[in-house]
């Protein structure tokens, strides 16, 4: 083995250890300590975000099907939920963990829906609220937790890339709420990442201290019993290679960026440029490898009368 292997890894068993030992304790994903994993990630600048995802905002995987640039795969993407959910216009729509509001934006303006969108960071909220102001669009956005009550029950409900930040503890909880929050007629679209080897309780420490703190990427099993007795699951759909495309193309435009936002904000030093290519070139490896996976699934509270037909 390479020298330093057996250090390396046990010191990756103890922090895992006691990470596990932490989530017996105290809930690490409750709505206070949500909000602060969230703003380490999501409220360090706008303008960062502004140039490695492009015009469209989304920080979920495209869909490359029939795209061939990053802008038409997530267009792509948000036009593929609203046809699996069969978005109308007039219709109540709530996106949980809305992000810079890309996919509202192509709801409200494509579909005629009533959006509501849900972040816990004020600064996504400014942006999906001047976009509103600014195209004139029905779209309204809270900054709240997923678990804060609702004052009304929607159509439609999707949750795109939000589902990796709610943690084992709360799966069950999560379900539970969105099957409360959905009409009983209405499809709810769940969008996220997998993992395809064994359920783990933990994720990387690496990622959990630099990146994403609080996150966990679900496997299948966790997933189905969390669904089990609140959701009929209509529909399954698996296409975890399309995010190795799309972290690429997040990376070239954060490569071709850099000069300019290190000249512009020093809050964006050489380290950060470091863990930032390494964050990004590392989770496209894990998609490439087929180590993690990028699921959508249509759920239902009833069951669709006469069948749901799977839409691609």
């Amino acid at each position: 083995s390479r020298p330093g292997a057996t250090e390396v890894d046990f010191g990756g068993r103890i922090i895992r250890a006691k990470d596990r030992l932490i989530d017996a304790i105290r809930n690490r994903q409750d709505p206070e300590q949500a909000l602060k994993n969230a703003r380490h990630h999501y409220a360090i600048g706008n303008e960062l975000y502004e140039v490695m995802l492009g015009p469209t905002m989304a920080y979920t995987c495209g869909y490359w099907a029939a795209a061939t640039n990053l802008d038409d795969a997530q267009t792509a993407k948000f036009d593929l939920i609203c046809r699996k959910l069969g978005v109308e216009p007039g219709m109540r729509l709530l996106d949980v963990g809305c992000g810079w509001g890309g996919f509202m934006r192509h709801a409200a303006q494509q579909y005629g829906a009533k959006v509501v969108g849900l972040t816990p960071v004020a600064e996504q909220a400014a942006v999906i609220t001047e976009s509103a102001r600014r195209d004139a669009l029905d779209m309204t956005v809270l900054v709240q937790d997923y678990r804060a009550p609702l004052p009304s029950r929607f159509d439609r409900i999707a949750s795109i890339g939000m589902f990796e930040h709610v943690g084992v503890r709360n799966y069950r909880t999560y379900f539970r709420q969105m099957r409360e929050l959905l009409d009983d007629d209405g499809l709810f679209l769940l969008h996220t990442i997998g993992e395809n080897s064994d359920t783990h309780l933990t994720t990387d420490p690496w990622i959990e201290k630099y990146i994403f703190p609080g996150g966990l990427i679900p496997s299948m099993r966790v997933i189905t019993a969390a669904t089990d007795g609140l959701f009929l699951h209509e529909d399954h759909h698996s296409f975890g290679i399309d995010y190795d495309r799309t972290l690429m193309a997040w990376h070239a435009n954060f490569a071709a960026a850099w000069p300019e936002l290190r000249r512009l904000h020093p809050k964006y030093d050489e380290r950060f440029y470091r863990m930032w290519t390494y964050y990004l070139l590392t989770a496209a490896g894990s998609f490439r490898s087929r180590s993690n996976n990028l699921w959508q699934f249509v759920l239902s509270k009833h069951g669709v009368m006469g069948g749901y037909r799977s839409v691609r």
